[in-house]
C-alpha cells in the first residue's frame, strides 16, 4: 500500500483510528453481524465499510429505517461494543500508516480523531503499542456533531494548538474525508487492503 501524501509542509498530523491506523474494520464487521443476526437484518460488508466513522447509534437507526425494523438502538450498540472490545487483542496495525506515525513521533504533533468511544480507541492504540505517539486522542465524547461534520478534526487541531489548515488528516472512508475537508484540512485517503 502506498500513501499519496500531498506536497507541503504541515505543522501537525491527525489520524483516524479504525481502518486507518488499525486494521479493525473486519472485527467491527464481525461484531455487527453477530448483533444483527437475531434481528434478521441484512448488512453487506461493503455498506459496513462505507459507514465507517459514523456513530454506531446512527448505523442502527439507518438500518432500522432501511429495513423497516425496530432493533433496539442502545442495547444493540452496547452489545456490539462489548463484542468488539473482546476482539481488540487480535487487532493488527495498518503498517504504512503506523510507520509514518512512528517516523513523525517527536518531530511534529500527532493526534487521533475518531468516531468511536475514546476508551476503545485508547485500547486499540495500546494494543498496537502506539498510544504514546499522540498528544491528543479525540473520541465521540469530545464533540457534538459526528463525522462527516468537521467537529472531530477541529477538536483535535484545537487540542494540538495548530490551525486546521496547517494539519494533514489521514482517513479510510468517504465520511472521514468529508469531515477533515470540512475542517479545512488536506487529506490522505488510506486505501483498503
Amino acid at each position: 500500500m502506498t500513501l499519496q501524501i500531498p506536497e507541503g509542509n504541515f505543522d501537525a498530523y491527525i489520524f483516524d483510528c479504525d481502518g486507518t491506523l488499525a486494521d479493525t474494520m473486519p472485527l467491527h464487521y464481525q461484531s455487527w453481524l453477530a448483533v444483527l443476526e437475531p434481528h434478521g437484518c441484512d448488512f453487506p460488508e461493503e455498506l459496513c465499510y462505507e459507514l465507517g466513522g459514523m456513530p454506531s447509534e446512527h448505523i442502527v437507526e439507518l438500518l432500522n429505517e432501511r429495513h423497516g425494523l425496530h432493533i433496539p438502538v442502545e442495547e444493540t450498540v452496547q452489545r456490539k461494543e462489548r463484542l468488539f472490545t473482546a476482539l481488540i487483542p487480535q487487532i493488527l496495525p495498518i503498517e504504512p500508516v503506523v510507520a509514518l506515525a512512528r517516523q513523525l513521533f517527536g518531530v511534529k504533533p500527532l493526534a487521533v480523531a475518531s468516531g468511536g468511544p475514546r476508551g476503545v480507541v485508547k485500547k486499540t492504540l495500546m494494543t498496537l503499542g502506539i498510544e504514546d505517539y499522540f498528544s491528543a486522542i479525540v473520541g465521540m465524547e469530545d464533540y457534538v456533531n459526528p463525522k462527516p461534520a468537521p467537529d472531530p478534526y477541529l477538536e483535535a487541531a484545537r487540542r494540538l494548538g495548530v490551525a486546521p489548515d496547517r494539519c494533514l488528516a489521514f482517513e479510510d472512508t468517504r465520511i472521514g474525508i468529508q469531515s477533515a475537508t470540512a475542517a479545512g484540512m488536506k487529506t490522505v485517503l488510506v486505501p483498503r487492503k
